[in-house]
């Protein structure tokens, strides 16, 4: 007979180490929240303003997050996480009697933070002692764009160029041929910085990079340009990996590409598309008129893919 942790979709180890990754993300984002803005999260959930406090569990959760994604014994510090929850719950029940507190805003906290708890048990309970969780955000996009190969390779070639479309670059610096410095941008306004070198180039057909060093982001990625189909340009492949280095706070990878690094790659992308095809970058900023979403039903569509 299966217990309940051999059914459902934990069963499938990919859709684990997800979660596990998820709420690694999710503890240190709430903990930088907590020590940085503990009086907005206060006024937030409704309960009364103890910064100190707040500032402690902020990084009891860094400690968590970055011990989960740091590939030690997983399942312990999910219990972890599963402890500090209890702890959570413990302090939002006292707060309730104080006079301070907005009662109702501190109820919805405490079913939104009794709702994690349960994530962070289901977690816990479904990986076995010593299975670790891979900490690489691997990600691929494409794109067509109506520029022959050669031309959109002698572009991606000058990184110096790539800040140009890739928001969460700063700077790419060549360092002779095939090596660069790459600065981005790091969490609460920090910056990320490592070495690069070329180790695969075919002129017009991809350029593969990697990080070399102890940078803060171990990195590798790569470009291909493809014919496309009926001579209408040439399809774009990018890959990308970050991992951060064993035994750092990993909150570097997170902030590299914003919430969700699949969609700001095709962001990158879509810019180096607009850049190439048009000659220029449009943008928003500074215009009266702000939109929830663009009037482009193929620009949401591409975003929603």
């Amino acid at each position: 007979m299966k217990s309940n942790n051999d059914a459902g979709w934990l069963d499938d180890k990919k859709n684990r180490e997800q979660l596990a990754i998820s709420l690694g993300w999710f503890s240190i984002g709430l903990g930088l929240i907590e020590i940085l803005a503990p009086r907005t999260l206060a006024g937030t959930i409704g309960a009364p303003v103890r910064p100190g406090l707040l500032r402690l569990m902020g990084l009891r959760e860094i400690a968590a997050g970055a011990g989960i994604l740091s590939k030690p014994r997983t399942r312990n510090w999910l219990q972890a996480r599963v402890a500090g929850d209890a702890m959570d719950l413990g302090v939002l029940g006292l707060s309730m009697f104080s006079s301070r507190a907005d009662r109702r805003r501190l109820a919805m906290a405490t079913l939104a933070v009794a709702g994690v708890t349960a994530l962070d048990v289901m977690a816990a309970n479904s990986f076995r002692d010593g299975e670790s969780v891979p900490t690489t955000l691997h990600i691929k996009r494409s794109l067509i764009v109506n520029r022959p190969a050669d031309q959109l390779y002698q572009l991606w070639h000058n990184f110096q160029e790539l800040p140009r479309f890739m928001q969460h670059l700063i700077s790419v610096k060549m360092d002779g041929d095939r090596r660069s410095h790459w600065v981005a941008k790091g969490p609460a306004g920090t910056l990320v910085e490592w070495d690069a070198e070329i180790v695969d180039d075919r002129p017009n057909e991809c350029i593969v990079w990697r990080s070399i060093g102890s940078g803060d982001v171990d990195h590798a990625g790569s470009v291909r340009f493809e014919p496309a189909r009926g001579n209408r340009g040439t399809v774009v492949r990018v890959e990308m990996e970050y991992r951060p280095p064993a035994g750092r706070i990993g909150a570097t990878v997170a902030t590299l590409f914003g919430q969700s690094p699949k969609k700001q790659i095709l962001m990158d992308l879509l810019r180096f598309k607009q850049m190439v095809e048009t000659g220029e970058i449009a943008r928003t900023e500074g215009q009266p008129a702000g939109r929830g979403k663009s009037t482009s039903r193929t620009f949401d569509d591409l975003l929603r893919a």
